[in-house]
């Protein structure tokens, strides 16, 4: 069976034509070409017609489109390869005036190729006929003794090794240029090989660039998604403090009418009449001259813990977290005193401390808290100390009732 295509033994590429085979030699500077029975695919895209020449392109194919279909026409584009000269074009045949036929001016004269005597005289010596030295000179190119024995050899069982070849006479076809000696194929390949290496670099800066694109582009939409999220997040806090406020609002109001109703209430029980708004205040400094009469009450220790307690968290009602942080301190370093009581470490404070400062220290009424508890300043100042003999446990009680009175009332200090 005649050979429907051209392999190449280095890589083993399937290739169609002797051009195809020619470019391939020139790009890879491979020369060991055979005749092969193998077809070479011709798979077609039913969506865009682009023809496929192998199942791995038909397969990059569809993972870049996505298309999925092909029709096989192999079988329709295969035709036999011919290593030797092109076809011959039949003459057309015009009929005469006469009726009778003949070539006419379309029929070509063919002629046997110039080849290069003095190899031709070689082979000759050695025994080969004119015609078929002539045939192996031609088809391999004059290139050498060597080349043409070679092509001799491999060709000597062919049925028509022993005609002259024949060439269009009009195509002023000469001799056929010698191959390329080593050092040109050595250039050639070079070139080659500097050509593809410099469109691979062109390639690979233009995908940089593509994908610095892409990465400048997603990065764009990662700020403004972040910018979106902190408006989301800053737009919740502010309704959430809204809501904070109108609900410590209504806790006040709530309050307020709370009072209102049990001073009503205390009112009606004494059988007295109700409270005049507007006769409220004439009364007052009736009540504070009954009152100044009377003798004052000094505040106990535990009432005054409450107040200095009342006043930290108004004087920092703007942040409650702050405020929480401070009375859980407290609530520590006196409970360390209650379990701990003969630990000097637990009785003694710097000062200076930050994170004292920062949790109490810098807060109006936390160290007057402590003093009240019976911590005392030593050492100019610098440290707070409580005297072993002076720990108070009814005190240290008191103090941490208050505390977590504080911590867990959500109306202390609002009044």
């Amino acid at each position: 069976m005649a050979g429907v295509s051209l392999k190449c033994g280095d890589c083993g590429a399937l290739l169609k034509s002797v051009e195809e085979a020619q470019e391939h030699a020139e790009l890879t500077s491979h020369s060991n070409f055979a005749e092969s029975t193998e077809a070479v695919l011709n798979l077609v895209c039913t969506a865009c017609s682009k023809p496929c020449r192998s199942k791995t392109e038909s397969d990059l194919h569809t993972k870049r489109t996505g298309h999925t279909e092909f029709v096989d026409k192999t079988t329709e584009t295969v035709k036999p390869i011919s290593l030797e000269a092109a076809p011959k074009q039949p003459a057309m045949e015009i009929d005469n005036a006469d009726g009778s036929s003949g070539s006419g001016d379309a029929a070509e004269e063919m002629v046997v190729p110039e080849v290069d005597q003095k190899i031709l005289e070689e082979l000759e010596g050695m025994g080969f006929p004119k015609a078929r030295a002539t045939r192996a000179l031609h088809y391999s190119g004059n290139a050498s003794l060597e080349a043409a024995v070679n092509w001799v050899v491999e060709h000597e069982n062919d049925p028509d090794v022993d005609e002259f070849p024949k060439v269009p006479a009009n195509s002023k076809v000469g001799p056929p240029k010698p191959a390329l000696t080593p050092e040109e194929v050595k250039m050639k390949a070079q070139e080659l090989k500097e050509r593809a290496r410099k469109k691979k670099e062109e390639e690979e800066k233009r995908m940089e660039r593509e994908r610095e694109k892409e990465r400048i582009r997603i990065g764009k939409e990662l700020l403004e998604a972040k910018r979106m999220e902190e408006d989301n997040e800053r737009k919740r806090i502010i309704l959430l403090r809204k809501a904070e406020k109108e609900e410590e609002r209504r806790a006040r109001e709530k309050i307020r009418q709370k009072v209102e109703e049990d001073k009503a209430e205390r009112r009606r029980k004494l059988g007295l009449p109700a409270e005049d708004p507007a006769a409220a205040k004439p009364s007052v400094p009736v009540v504070e001259e009954k009152k100044s009469s009377l003798p004052i009450r000094p505040a106990t220790k535990t009432e005054q813990m409450r107040e200095c307690l009342r006043s930290l968290k108004q004087a920092h009602k703007e942040d409650d977290a702050k405020v929480k942080r401070a009375f859980q301190t407290l609530l520590t370093y006196l409970g360390n005193v209650a379990k701990n009581p003969d630990e000097e470490k637990f009785r003694k404070i710097r000062l200076t401390n930050q994170t004292f400062q920062d949790r109490v220290g810098s807060l109006r009424g936390g160290i007057e808290f402590m003093e009240l508890c019976g911590f005392e300043k030593m050492e100019g100042g610098e440290f707070l100390f409580l005297p072993r003999d002076k720990i108070d446990p009814a005190i240290i009680n008191s103090a941490g009732t208050e505390l977590n009175s504080a911590i867990n009332n959500p109306f202390f200090g609002v009044l």
